[in-house]
């Protein structure tokens, strides 16, 4: 997909274009003011003991490394509930289809 410009006036132009961008300095101190906030998002990162105990379960399980973890958990759950629970009315159902087969009138 790369052409090769064969126009020299295209070339001066891409040049001079090049040229003339401008790239600002850097502000006095920038790096260390970024590792400066970095060392101090890191530190706010930690859940605080003094709130609700919900308030820090909640901190702990929202992070974003976390976050596949706990919605896998949560799926598996389901699963594992419904399937409990489908197994259960399965066999409720099958209890009275065996009941009105043998008595159908008598225990109902």
């Amino acid at each position: 997909m790369n052409k090769q410009n064969l126009d020299p006036d295209e070339a001066k132009f891409g040049a001079l274009l090049r040229e003339s961008r401008v790239s600002p300095p850097l502000p006095p101190r920038f790096q260390k003011n970024v590792w400066r906030r970095i060392e101090t998002s890191v530190e706010n990162d930690v859940p605080v003991a003094d709130g609700n105990w919900m308030d820090v379960l909640a901190g702990w399980v929202l992070r974003p490394r976390l976050a596949f973890a706990v919605a896998a958990v949560f799926v598996l759950a389901g699963v594992g509930l419904g399937w409990t629970k489908g197994m259960q009315l399965a066999q409720h159902e099958a209890h009275e289809r065996y009941l009105a087969a043998v008595a159908p009138n008598s225990l109902r």
